[in-house]
């Protein structure tokens, strides 16, 4: 099972925003809304603000790593695990479901906030993108899990993406994976089209992964 992780483990969205926030006012950027900054939780950073400002490649490089700076408290501080997750991973490993992350946050801060939480036993692998963001679009991600997986001898021939954004659903589609979109993250319904199901609760999730895990 690959899982996201802003928007799908935890709830990160303040921390993000507030983050995005203290970057653009730093680099001398106009103040963006709410709902502005909301659009840029989920896809890579440096992808986001080619697409939605008039960076160029050189200022949104600089751009992340004023933001990154700014992350380094905000991921532990503004952020926090949504309930119920906790307990679904432990029904996974008492199933011998092995389970890993493929998320668009650097591998390197997505294991710093799995320890902070006390997450990361129960993740065979924490997959996310390279800190050169030469491996960030989550198709990428997701195909570099799914190998690291095969190496470490993990059955990767049933694999089922959890997120809660579009990309998820694209990145997963891209390497023949389906997609349980989760409702408590911040995507909106439409971005769910092509997702195998969309579940709104913890039990409703673990009864498919796990009905998944029985069929394979």
């Amino acid at each position: 099972m690959l899982f996201d992780l802003d928007g799908t483990l935890t709830d990160s969205a303040p921390g993000i925003m507030r983050s995005l926030e203290r970057m653009f006012e730093a680099i001398g950027r106009p103040v963006h809304t709410e709902d502005e900054l909301k659009a840029y939780v989920g896809p890579p950073l440096v992808t986001a603000l080619r697409a939605r400002e008039d960076f160029t490649e050189a200022e949104a490089a600089h751009a992340l790593e004023v933001y990154r700076g700014f992350a380094e408290e905000s991921d532990l501080v503004d952020n926090a695990v949504f309930p119920g997750i906790l307990g679904l991973l432990q029904s996974l490993q008492a199933d011998g479901v092995p389970v890993a992350t493929a998320t668009s946050k650097p591998t390197s801060r997505a294991r710093r906030i799995l320890d902070h939480f006390g997450l990361t036993e129960y993740f065979t692998f924490i997959g996310g993108a390279s800190d050169d963001e030469t491996r960030a679009e989550k198709a990428d991600v997701i195909a570099y899990t799914l190998a690291e997986l095969e190496k470490l001898g993990v059955d990767t021939s049933r694999p089922v993406m959890v997120g809660d954004r579009f990309y998820d659903v694209e990145g997963a589609s891209a390497n023949d994976v389906p997609t349980i979109m989760v409702e408590w993250g911040y995507g909106s319904p439409a971005e769910a089209k092509g997702a195998l199901a969309v579940v709104h609760s913890i039990d409703q999730l673990r009864s498919l992964l796990l009905g998944q895990a029985l069929a394979a």
